[in-house]
């Protein structure tokens, strides 16, 4: 099949596409993530996807970067705790602009590196992706099979920029703290 992978960063995309691809998928790439602050931290980001997919040899692309119309969008939930109801606005804006790329480019499914992170629960995210896309949704949990531990050996082997926050701008901030 033709699997757009959503990519959120390089380190994640290196073990979902590899994983993909030894499943007989043909994989292209999407970064779409307006959510990534500051603007810095999203050039790194797409620095390291562009990097895996050519490691990788599949085409990425990279959505709008608009991160006005995500804070239009989370500002109100901006007191949430990480992983509560702003983040699952999050997955939906990316997921729902993800699967609009797949009906613009004639691809068969789309699924997410989303589900890789320790830190974000791959049931809530593939939710999302089936209520955004319903059965052109392909559910994966790719932090199964220490796909986390590959994706970060992957980035250590290959020299990847690895980030150590979610990308938003309140999770910046409580990583920062008061």
């Amino acid at each position: 099949m033709k699997v757009l992978l959503h990519i959120c960063c390089g380190v994640c995309a290196a073990s979902a596409a590899q994983s993909l691809a030894s499943e007989g998928h043909e994989v292209t790439g999407f970064f779409y993530n307006p959510n990534i602050h500051p603007a810095i931290e999203y050039l790194r980001r797409l620095e390291a996807a562009h990097a895996v997919a050519e490691k990788l040899h599949f085409p990425l692309e990279a959505g709008p970067y608009t991160p006005e119309e995500w804070l239009r969008e989370t500002e109100p939930l901006k007191d949430e705790p990480e992983g509560g109801k702003r983040c699952q606005v999050c997955f939906s804006i990316r997921l729902g602009r993800t699967y609009l790329y797949l009906v613009d480019r004639g691809l068969d499914v789309f699924t997410t590196t989303l589900t890789i992170s320790p830190h974000k629960r791959a049931q809530l995210v593939n939710k999302i992706g089936w209520e955004v896309g319903g059965d052109r949704f392909l559910v994966r949990d790719f932090k199964k099979k220490d796909g986390f531990k590959r994706a970060t050996q992957s980035a250590k082997d290959w020299g990847l920029y690895r980030q150590d926050y979610c990308g938003c701008i309140y999770s910046l901030r409580q990583r920062e703290g008061p």
